[in-house]
């Protein structure tokens, strides 16, 4: 009696199982895998937050489907502020990143139609394609000291069903920006084939160093019909807020616009608080990014230095929130992850969560509470001697 695009089983995988069990019994377990920022011991200006969402404006509703100007005006000078110009007209509001996937694949896919999504990469393309009836193609990236799109393969993933690419920049979890020349063989290949780019930059002013060759945004003027997706969760390490966007460019972006204006305008989910209240939230996340640019930074150095000469071999990456942590191939990933929850009290998550080509691949993320990570590595290194 239920949609086939509910697929998926209720059973808990063995980490989750596992995890569940230590809870319940008490035990204390080093999380390294936290990402959610409310709960990373950050330091918010929460006066100044609240009062920011107390204002006059959050009593008067006065819907806009693109979103109320003066917000999008905020996201304009977002942009300005990172030397990108981008009209206020070309941006329009959602709740989410998630929601924006959703309202593009209502946009561009008809039920049964498909779109590329990089490998590995964040698991919820998949949930979020397959509750718009759209299939996901994955495209394979490589890594060779640096990471890589592979253009040949991203060719043969492309079916006449394709609607669409996405690209996560920087990706989530290997960490790796899209360079200059990929943008522009990216481009080429959408034009070539009639397809528009989805850009999640989410994590995009995270970089941990300088790169000339690095294409932090695709926001702007582009030659292929372009969706760049953001929002507070984040870039202001608030995801309770629930606002994101989307800038769109490229040839047809008045066309996409107002057909998603038809879409946010039969949900009109953005709450009128955080509209109201996003000029000031977005001059206040700069405290913010500052700590977790900080946290992550440090974080980073530390595992770099404590890896040197063991076992087990940092990769590199670029920006982001995680770090990915090759380890001996003496065990399965889940292997090593159930074995350091059960025997060390340190939770990890396995690289095929995210969809790794290989073994053995564990994933941390960089935005733990330092005392934790520490503890937490020190003991990934010491079960490996």
């Amino acid at each position: 009696m239920f949609s086939s695009r509910l697929k998926w089983t209720q059973n808990q995988n063995p980490l989750s199982a596992l995890l569940e069990e230590k809870r319940r019994a008490g035990a204390h377990v080093l999380d390294l895998t936290e990402s959610n920022p409310t709960r990373a011991g950050l330091e918010y200006p929460e006066p100044e937050i609240l009062d920011a969402l107390a204002g006059r404006a959050s009593l008067q509703y006065d819907p806009h489907p693109r979103g109320l100007l003066s917000a999008r005006e905020a996201v304009s000078q977002y942009y300005a502020e990172r030397g990108v110009e981008i009209p206020a007209s070309r941006i329009l509001l959602t709740a989410s990143t998630s929601e924006a996937y959703a309202y593009l694949f209502k946009l561009l896919a008809d039920p049964g139609d498909d779109a590329l999504a990089p490998r590995p990469s964040y698991p919820l393309f998949e949930f979020l394609s397959f509750l718009e009836s759209v299939a996901i193609r994955q495209y394979p990236l490589r890594y060779d000291g640096a990471w890589h799109i592979d253009f040949d393969a991203l060719l043969h993933a492309t079916t006449p069903r394709t609607r669409a690419v996405i690209v996560v920049n920087p990706n989530n979890p290997t960490g790796s920006f899209l360079k200059q020349d990929e943008a522009e063989g990216l481009e080429y290949f959408a034009v070539r084939r009639g397809l528009a780019i989805l850009s999640d930059e989410v994590f995009a002013d995270y970089g941990f160093e300088e790169d000339p060759a690095r294409s932090a945004t695709l926001a702007g003027n582009r030659s292929a019909l372009t969706f760049c997706m953001s929002g507070l969760s984040k870039i202001a390490g608030l995801p309770q807020l629930k606002l994101g966007w989307i800038v769109v460019s490229g040839p047809g972006h008045e066309d996409a616009i107002e057909r998603l204006e038809w879409i946010a305008d039969t949900y009109l989910s953005v709450a009128t608080p955080v509209q109201a209240a996003l000029p000031r939230l977005l001059d206040l996340s700069k405290t913010v990014r500052a700590q977790i640019r900080k946290r992550t930074a440090a974080n980073l150095a530390w595992l770099r230095n404590q890896t040197a000469g063991s076992s087990a071999s940092v990769l590199r990456v670029e920006g982001g929130w995680y770090a990915i942590l090759q380890v001996p191939r003496t065990r399965s990933e889940e292997a090593w992850a159930l074995a350091l929850l059960q025997e060390s009290g340190v939770l990890v998550q396995p690289g095929f969560f995210y969809d790794f080509d290989s073994e053995a691949f564990l994933v941390l993320s960089l935005l733990t509470d330092p005392q934790t990570f520490t503890a937490g590595v020190q003991r990934i290194l010491a079960a490996m001697t």
